[in-house]
């Protein structure tokens, strides 16, 4: 969850080959692989404290009373949990042993916490509320606070005086289980004393030598090690955190709003030094908004060296962004689904922290790639797009296939002019075939609209319906034989898992598809 570090080896060729960049995208993942793991084993783990609640009492040790957690044998394991002091709560008179230990105390407490972010964690608060999962999920510093202070109470013990008191040895204060007097036990067993007066250290007795303890055993509580495990990662986290906050504490200027049909918005803005690349996102905070939310989104416009600029697009489908698109645009009666509607004013002030890296980063580096979107799921591949405007050339980039499918004809306006001035481009370039762009409308109300002088391009590649995907890859790897694809997507599930078994499908020209997706839930 280090973001800053994986956005730097994502981005250094020579710290990281391609294989390796493959696998940091799979950091969200991981992250989720180690939470499961740590739900299972932390329910393994309170089911063996149970189950020892009853050991401890059974299994009582009458010679060694240190090492006990029950006081005396056979005793109830209830109280072990609850002794006889008193706590009164709702006139139920309740007590805890073990809670009010370091280990009682800080278990039940982690139980708790854990709890909390598991059932925030799941996909209907996710969607439904995301500030819960957000606040409940920054508990994971409290939850490991409470790990490393969990075993600090000396619970576990370990004998420190093995060679004195070896295992399976005869103490002279422990001779009960013979039934022997300890006077007649020496009287009948010890031999005579060796010269200078030691005494054999070995009795045989019942055809078995026996060790005679030196002293009686003594007992100390395990070293902590939990912190060595935690430490280091916790610190590299807080590090990481320090530097972001630092970076992005100064606000950006915003220098364009503008409204675009179907409830987006686009933000341009310019900060001093900031720099990044195609595919990368940010993380918007806007104190007036929420004090402590915020959100990524794909940058859409990266800055350039001729050019400070960039800039988000936002679909407007939730509290955040209502409130946000509030401060930003003021309340006006004209029809602004058409034209993008600009309104310069006095903004409130806007934080980003970022650049973060994204799959969508590798697009460039594949020599023949596959972008497919759905709907606003557009944004990652018009910062890509964007950057072939200016220059195509210093990447390893030659054909880019570019799908892009959407339920409204409204919709792609939001990219329709930099579809257009890119396809003009190309073509003064003599370049036609660099970019294939295929545009498919799920519905076909209003379909005349966006077919018109300013829009003539794109008429031969709009097409009604939804793309037979099957047919596309056979068409993609039939032209690429012996090639490695990179699929990219930004969209639906369905299509995403669609494409995803089409890539590991084997095809009969030797061409490699590699799917690459990214998702921000």
């Amino acid at each position: 969850m280090c973001r800053t570090l994986l956005a730097f080896l994502r981005g250094s060729q020579k710290v990281a080959s391609r294989r390796t960049r493959r696998l940091l995208d799979k950091s969200r993942t991981f992250h989720i692989t180690c939470g499961v793991t740590i739900c299972i084993f932390s329910g393994v783990h309170v089911a063996a404290h149970l189950v020892n609640a009853l050991n401890f009492s059974v299994n009582y040790n009458e010679d060694f009373l240190e090492i006990n957690a029950a006081r005396y044998r056979d005793e109830d394991p209830r109280k072990l949990l609850f002794t006889t002091e008193q706590f009164k709560c709702m006139h139920i008179y309740l007590s805890i042993y073990t809670f009010i230990l370091v280990p009682g105390l800080t278990g039940v407490c982690m139980v708790l916490v854990l709890f909390l972010m598991i059932t925030a964690s799941t996909y209907a608060i996710r969607v439904s509320n995301y500030d819960i999962f957000w606040y409940t999920h920054n508990l994971f510093f409290v939850f490991y606070i409470l790990l490393m202070l969990h075993v600090s109470g000396g619970l576990l013990k370990y004998q420190t005086n093995l060679d004195a008191h070896p295992p399976g040895c005869l103490s002279p204060n422990r001779t009960r289980h013979l039934n022997i007097p300890l006077p007649q036990y020496f009287s009948e067993h010890v031999p005579e004393p060796f010269p200078g007066g030691f005494v054999n250290p070995e009795l045989f007795i019942q055809n078995e030598f026996v060790k005679i303890c030196a002293e009686e055993p003594k007992f100390q509580a395990n070293f902590p090690q939990t912190w060595l495990w935690i430490s280091l990662p916790l610190c590299l986290y807080c590090a990481e955190r320090l530097y972001r906050c630092i970076r992005s504490n100064k606000p950006v200027t915003i220098i364009s709003v503008i409204s675009h049909p179907s409830d987006v918005m686009e933000v341009r803005m310019i900060k001093e030094n900031f720099k990044a690349r195609p595919g990368q996102y940010i993380i918007l905070h806007c104190p007036r908004v929420s004090a402590l939310e915020n959100h990524p989104f794909t940058l859409t416009m990266c800055p350039t060296e001729t050019k400070a600029i960039f800039g988000v697009h936002l679909k407007i489908v939730g509290d955040w962004t209502e409130r946000f698109r509030d401060l930003l645009l003021p309340q006006s009666g004209q029809d602004s689904e058409i034209l993008p509607f600009i309104q310069p004013r006095n903004y409130p002030k806007l934080y980003i922290d970022g650049p973060f890296g994204s799959p969508f980063e590798e697009s460039l580096n594949y020599e023949v790639s596959l972008c497919v979107a759905g709907g606003i799921g557009v944004t990652p591949f018009a910062s890509i797009l964007n950057t072939l405007l200016d220059d195509w050339r210093p990447y390893k980039l030659r054909r880019l296939h570019f799908i892009w499918v959407c339920r409204d004809i409204k919709s792609f306006h939001w990219f329709a002019d930099l579809l257009c001035v890119l396809h003009n481009k190309l073509w003064q370039e003599n370049r036609p075939d660099y970019v294939n762009i295929q545009l498919y409308l799920s519905q076909t109300d209003g379909i005349q609209k966006i077919i018109g002088e300013k829009y003539q391009a794109l008429n031969s590649r709009l097409f009604i319906g939804r793309p037979r995907w099957k047919l596309l890859f056979d068409e993609i790897a039939k032209c690429n034989r012996g090639k490695t694809v990179g699929v990219f997507c930004c969209g639906p599930s369905s299509i995403s898992k669609t494409l995803h078994q089409l890539s590991n499908q084997n095809n009969a020209y030797g061409t490699k598809f590699e799917y690459n997706k990214e998702s921000f839930s």
